[in-house]
């Protein structure tokens, strides 16, 4: 009898010491993301939170909080608000992230990427390198926990006012721009208005002609009806607009180390589809490789080519040539050389030879 008892009494004290691990779990976990579930970056948001409730089989729920719910319209006040426990897991932009974190203003230097042979492998290759890495610990420096890289995409502008073609095409333009210190560089270089606005204000703006012009990846205009207002895009992809899925390091360390693999691999497949749905129809080198990785999920391409389907929209799309290019490039390059040390030196080496390494 006192053995049972003894039995007994230690399957009491395992299972006391198990159960608090499996009650630490939340109902529901809170996602932060920017745009509504329509976008690209919304739909792999989506698809990250379904497959972690599909893997985990229902343990672990996560809901999507879209149109910056989360952060009450304040999207730079994201990751003050993940880092102190308010929002559990977030799919941002690295844009919004950088006013905390300024190594992320790497990839909004001004045809930091666009300058390469290739701009989706060049990004790539910084992402899945040592620069990436570099980036990854930098975000966890600061009290967040780096998960994966997703993507928004290239940045291109629209306005309503007319085609822009060269630097003096945007001159007194009121263009709205996130609220990064970058930005506001950039297009006061350009001789712009930048009109430092969130994204929850800004079609409302566009729709009132407050605003003259925005920026943002073209994957959005269409579902969010940018080109309703804007007739005018120009294709320039002047900075990369990854995303990143990252969570509160105390809501992480809840978790297993099993589930803890789970999220991961979830992130990743989730980044690696977020980024095919925001390349598709645009880059220019992928050969359908994107619209058919698309397709083994049983998914497709918001469009096969976005240039005519803004053009069937009403828009006038223009592509620069290289010598358009460069005359942004070099009037940009002063705003560059000014926040290389703000970026970092290493961090920019470490991306300099990551994208040489795919260079042609």
């Amino acid at each position: 009898m006192k053995k049972v008892l003894t039995a007994l009494a230690t399957v009491l004290v395992i299972g006391a010491l198990v159960a608090p691990a499996s009650a630490a779990y939340k109902d529901e976990y809170k996602l932060d993301i920017v745009p509504s579930i329509v976008s690209a970056w919304g739909q792999g948001a989506q698809y990250f939170a379904d497959l972690v409730k599909e893997r985990s089989g229902g343990k672990i729920n996560i809901k999507v909080y879209p149109n910056s719910q989360l952060t009450t319209g304040k999207q730079t006040n994201a990751f003050m608000l993940l880092r102190n426990g308010t929002i559990d897991f977030a799919n941002q932009s690295t844009i919004n992230y950088s006013p905390q974190i300024p190594e992320l203003n790497l990839f909004a230097l001004p045809f930091f990427f666009a300058s390469q042979p290739d701009r989706y492998k060049a990004l790539d290759a910084v992402t899945t390198g040592k620069a990436g890495k570099l980036v990854a610990e930098a975000i966890e420096k600061k009290g967040g926990k780096f998960i994966a890289f997703g993507e928004n995409g290239f940045r291109e502008l629209t306005n309503s006012k007319r085609e822009i073609r060269k630097p003096a095409d945007i001159q007194g333009l009121k263009m709205r721009v996130v609220g990064s210190p970058l930005f506001i560089d950039i297009f006061k270089a350009l001789g712009a208005n930048p009109q430092t606005m969130a994204w929850s204000d800004t079609m409302s703006a566009i729709q009132q002609g407050v605003i003259d012009g925005q920026e943002n990846p073209t994957a959005l205009f269409y579902p969010l009806k940018v080109t309703d207002y804007h007739k005018f895009v120009t294709n320039w992809h002047y900075v990369a607009d990854p995303t990143l899925f990252v969570a509160n390091p105390g809501v992480w360390k809840s978790f297993s180390p099993a589930d803890q693999e789970l999220i991961t691999k979830a992130a990743v497949d989730a980044g690696k589809f977020q980024s095919a749905l925001g390349r598709a129809g645009l880059d220019e080198n992928d050969g359908g490789k994107n619209a058919a990785y698309l397709a083994t999920l049983g998914k497709k391409a918001d469009s096969d080519n976005w240039d005519e389907t803004l053009k069937k929209a009403g828009a006038t799309v223009t592509n620069l040539t290289p010598e358009e290019m460069k005359a942004f490039v070099d009037v940009t390059k002063p705003v560059v050389d000014a926040w290389r040390e703000k970026v970092g030196a290493d961090l920019i080496k470490a991306a300099e030879a990551d994208m040489a390494s795919v260079r042609k």
